[in-house]
Parts: C-alpha cells; structure tokens; sequence
C-alpha cells in the first residue's frame, strides 16, 4: 500500500503512473472495457434508444453509440434488466424508476465513502488533500469488494425490514382507507430544523464543518431509529423521519428536541480550535409533527402532512415540537405527553392554523 509519497499505483505487480483507468478499470468493473452501445443493445434484444436511456438513468456519462466504454459486466447488467421486460414482470417506466434510483443512490454513496476516506486518511497520516486522494486512489482495488459486500448485506437488511413492515400493517389492517383518493400510507411525518445554521457554521475549516453535520446527521438517525422511526432524507441542517403509529412519532420528536437540545457557543468552540469535543454535533432543533396520510415514492415521502410538519418549524421555538390539532386529538390519551393549546398562527402556503405544543409530563 501507498505511503502516500509515491503517485503511483501497483496492481498485479504492474506498477503504473496515477493509476490509468483501465487499471482500475480491470479490478472494479471486472474487466477492460471492449463493448459498445450497440454492442449492448444487440446482446440484450433491445432497442438502442432503451439502452441509451438505461445508461443514462444510471447517471452515468453517456459515450456515443460506436465509442467502446463498456464491460461484460454492463453486458450482464443490460441483459438481466432486458430479461425483466421481455417476461413482463416489470413496465418499461418501472424499471427506468428503479434504474434511477439505483443511479442516484449509488452515486451519493460512493461519494460519500470515497471522501470519507480520503478525510480519515488526511487525518491519520498526517497529509494534504492531494496525496490523500492519491492513497484513496490507490486502495481502492482493495477496499471496494469489502464496501460491496457491505453494501449488499445492508440492501438485504432493509428489505427485509420492509417486508416486516408490511407484513405487520397487513395483519393488523392499519392502513385500511375507505376513501380511494386518499394517499396509500397512514404515517407520522416529523421534521427537525437545526437552530442557526449558517451563524453556527460560519467561519468553520473544511473539517470542522464536516465533523459539524455529520455529527448532528448521526445524532438525529441515531434518536429516529432507536425510537422506533425511520430517517427519510437529510438536508444538511434538517432530518425528515417518519413513524407507523402516531404515539411513536411524537415520542421521537420530543427525543430529538432533548438529545439535540444543548446549545454550543461558536466563539468557545473556535477558540477551542474547532468544536468543543464535549458538544459536537448537538444543537438545538425546532421539530415539527403530524399524522397524515403520505405517498412515498423516489426514497422520499409527499403529502400535506409533510408540508405542514416542515411549516410548524418555521414558528417552533428552539428544542420544542409543535403538531397540528388533528395529530394532537389522536395524543390526548397518549401516557407521560401534555398538549399545550397555542394561539393560532399564519403558516406560509398553508393557512391559519392553531399549534400545539408537545412536551413530556
């Protein structure tokens, strides 16, 4: 392995400069690239136009039709997803669904690894981010069939998950609406806002700021799933999670106002040379949520409820949680909550609306 001094890449005993990209090539991609786009699209039964939007939904570049970019692997790729259409189980737009969400997710999670190996080997050997990138580089023959493995047992696990999931609503007929307008799933739907963003993070180095959001990111996914709800996206300086049940939901939210609710004091933390190590990641959170019916597609959720919940941040008070009225009739039962009545407010894009607060007995 690299010490990073050298920009050099040895593969197989083949040493070669700035590691080519058919070096790499050969041990992520599992071969050199020999095929076409036509190539696929004959090997595979479909239409060239179909391939070309295959590719592209995968948010890969796109080479022209006659330029040789592709493996066997894309080969295999291709003709598995062919084979899909041509039985008819899967529509041509479902699949170019599923194609894009593989794209997009995959491309934000190579990322997101890739650069959090280049900060953890900046960090440990004590290097610029040039020769950092240069390590990475150089490892990743290495290190990708551990992360792919990985990657598959988690895709395992949550599908599973998801199939509990189901299984349980079934059984218990939750999820049953007369109304055949109405959006297919009963959730709770909660937001949590950080506090100040741009005042806390102003001025931070490239590594504090990182260290910054991915300690609140981990907080917030932390609270949501050991409480029982789900984390759905995460903007930055906001975590969108859902619940099943409405009770759990609102015990999340109030969770997330506490764990997160300490306050850091910015000039402390730079004088301190970066964030505090007692405090990091933990600031305070407007949290808002409520009970609603959503439509979940894309990896994300959608539906009035989600607007409302996003809307009552915008008038919480930091490290409280704010629900609408419908949500806190279905929490007057709810043992160890108090439900204070707010006077009514203007919320932008939805209307008047009386707030409650929710707090912990």
């Amino acid at each position: 392995m690299t010490d990073g001094a050298r920009d050099a890449v040895q593969v197989d005993g083949e040493q070669l400069a700035e590691a080519p990209a058919s070096t790499l090539d050969a041990v992520l991609l599992g071969g050199a690239r020999t095929f076409t786009l036509r190539d696929l699209a004959e090997r595979s039964g479909l239409e060239l136009d179909l391939v070309r939007l295959y590719w592209r939904t995968l948010g890969l570049p796109h080479p022209d039709a006659d330029d040789v970019a592709f493996t066997c692997r894309d080969v295999e790729a291709v003709a598995a997803a062919a084979s899909l259409l041509r039985e008819e189980r899967l529509g041509s737009r479902t699949m170019i669904s599923l194609t894009r969400a593989l794209g997009h997710t995959s491309d934000r999670l190579a990322l997101w690894q890739v650069e959090a190996l280049v900060e953890d080997v900046a960090t440990r050997r004590d290097l610029d981010d040039p020769a950092a990138r240069r390590a990475v580089l150089e490892e990743l023959p290495e290190l990708a069939p551990v992360l792919e493995a990985q990657l598959l047992h988690a895709y395992r696990r949550h599908l599973a998950a998801i199939a509990a999931r189901y299984a349980v609503e079934f059984a218990a007929g939750q999820d049953v609406t007369g109304d055949p307008a109405a959006l297919p799933l009963a959730r709770a739907v909660g937001f949590a806002d950080m506090v100040s963003f741009t005042r806390r993070t102003a001025g931070l180095g490239s590594t504090d700021l990182s260290d910054f959001v991915q300690r609140f990111e981990t907080a917030a996914r932390d609270v949501v799933t050991q409480g029982g709800g789900r984390v759905v996206k995460t903007i930055g300086d906001a975590v969108l999670f859902v619940a099943d049940d409405v009770r759990t939901g609102a015990r999340v939210a109030l969770e997330l106002a506490r764990v997160l609710g300490g306050d850091l004091d910015v000039e402390r933390e730079r004088g301190a040379g970066g964030l505090a190590e007692g405090a990091r990641g933990v600031t305070p959170v407007r949290v808002g949520v409520v009970w609603g019916r959503v439509l979940s597609r894309f990896g994300d959720v959608f539906g009035p409820s989600v607007n409302v919940a996003a809307r009552l941040t915008d008038i919480a008070d930091p490290s409280t949680v704010l629900t609408d009225p419908a949500t806190a009739r279905l929490l007057v039962e709810a043992p160890g909550l108090v439900l204070e009545p707010l006077p009514e407010r203007e919320l932008e894009g939805i209307g008047a609306l009386a707030p409650v607060r929710l707090r912990t007995a």
